[in-house]
């Protein structure tokens, strides 16, 4: 982030060939611009990394007191959880946390980035390292701390603080294997879009085969992932391949899905099936069967970026540490 020089209103509109001010208006949504223009201005703004200045007439271009957080999801607790490590690290320091919402989309990402970078943040924390390109030139062009979190499986364009879902994937595979699982089915959902679980999979998948198995099956859900669509999966795949001696699922949220349809047709957990998920969540321990996971350290991981972001603007320099790694722990 050291000597980066921020995109200017100027720079957009030489790129787009066009007026200043036809370029200011057309990105305000002016009537007054032809489509073409305005087209040729939105392409250069996106081409450059434009992301313009909310704060500017009241702060003078000076950062603000926010700190903008990209998730996801706010569906289950684990991001909830990160959300609260970030609360403690920035609490007592004058910054505030502005939260954005993505559902996994990339274009939705790109544009929750964008609109956070034009409030002129004190730095910016985002899950996962596989952005857009558009995305990545804005957060490579933003002359504020960035810290991607949630992942260290590729490049950071600044501070990481996270863990290997690859690996993640391969412990989980060899834990099982060591207890003997041999028939072993896959459940997720929204795996196409969500990078980390696909990650995830990918490492599991590549254990088994170098232990010379397979998967039976797999089976990848439309809907979101919960509890209910874990209990539906389930009962679809154990129809079909009744013999399974393990599935494993994508998040925990599936796989308690999972416990409750073996509690209603009778199965018994872990002597006939085991379950296993991904995440930690602590209503796992409450169920009346036992379930492996893999606990993440969610909360330490958003107070960790949070906390880079506060000394950064503290003093005013780069850390020279900025590559955070944690092990998820398989519990069983």
């Amino acid at each position: 982030m050291d000597g980066k020089v921020r995109v200017t209103l100027a720079d957009v509109a030489a790129e787009a060939g066009v007026s200043k001010m036809t370029a200011s208006r057309a990105l305000r949504g002016a009537g007054d611009v032809s489509n073409s223009n305005t087209e040729k201005v939105r392409h250069a703004a996106r081409k450059i990394g434009y992301v313009g200045n909310h704060l500017a007439s009241s702060l003078s271009g000076q950062r603000s007191d926010l700190i903008g957080v990209v998730v996801p999801s706010m569906a289950n607790i684990v991001f909830a959880e990160v959300l609260a490590g970030i609360a403690e690290a920035i609490e007592g320091s004058g910054m505030q946390p502005v939260f954005g919402v993505t559902d996994y989309d990339l274009d939705k990402e790109y544009d929750v980035i964008r609109n956070m970078l034009s409030w002129n943040p004190a730095g910016l924390i985002v899950t996962g390292l596989d952005q857009s390109d558009d995305a990545k030139r804005l957060l490579e062009n933003a002359d504020i701390p960035v810290v991607q979190i949630m992942d260290l499986d590729g490049t950071p364009v600044d501070a990481c603080v996270g863990f290997s879902h690859h690996s993640a994937g391969v412990a989980m595979a060899e834990a099982l294997l060591e207890m003997g699982c041999k028939r072993i089915a896959y459940i997720g959902c929204g795996v196409d879009t969500d990078v980390r679980a696909g990650k995830r999979m990918g490492g599991f998948t590549e254990a088994l085969s170098q232990a010379g198995l397979n998967l039976v099956a797999t089976r990848i859900g439309d809907s979101p992932s919960t509890v209910t669509a874990g209990r539906e999966l389930t009962s679809q795949m154990l129809e079909e391949y009744p013999d399974l001696d393990c599935i494993y699922y994508s998040n925990d949220d599936l796989a308690a899905g999972g416990a409750f349809h073996c509690i209603a047709a009778g199965i018994v957990v872990p002597d006939a099936l085991t379950l296993a998920g991904f995440n930690g969540l602590d209503f796992i321990e409450s169920l009346p069967i036992r379930i492996i996971t893999s606990r993440t350290p969610r909360r330490e991981i958003g107070r960790t970026a949070a906390k880079l972001i506060v000394d950064a603007n503290e003093d005013n320099k780069k850390r020279e540490d900025r590559i955070f790694e944690y092990t998820p722990v398989i519990a069983f």
